[in-house]
């Protein structure tokens, strides 16, 4: 009887050895638990990004706004009674390209 049980316990060790330690056992199924959590979550921005390309691109069909916009934004369009000024910002860090005359003559 003292040998069947020490069978039994083994054959149960052996089993939870395969079940908790082996490649295909417990820690294989969380990873996949945490790899199909990590898709999921990488669907749901994709389906926003989708979402939002799909209204931008049903803009582009139905409005001429959007085009319009575009067409000044990225390609700098203007219309033909409109005046354009760009601003450009000094560049503080910047030495200044023409020197003052009372420095030029002093070296």
């Amino acid at each position: 009887m003292k040998i069947l049980a020490a069978a039994l316990l083994l054959v149960l060790l052996g089993l939870q050895y395969r079940l908790w330690l082996s490649d295909n056992g417990v820690r294989e199924i969380w990873r996949l638990r945490d790899a199909v959590s990590a898709q999921r979550s990488d669907n749901r921005g994709l389906a926003e990004r989708n979402a939002q390309l799909a209204a931008e691109v049903r803009d582009l069909k139905e409005g001429l706004a959007a085009v319009e916009e575009r067409a000044r934004s990225e390609l700098g369009m203007i219309r033909s009674n409109e005046t354009f000024y760009q601003v450009v910002p000094r560049d503080s860090n910047a030495a200044p390209s023409v020197r003052p005359a009372a420095t030029a003559a002093a070296r």
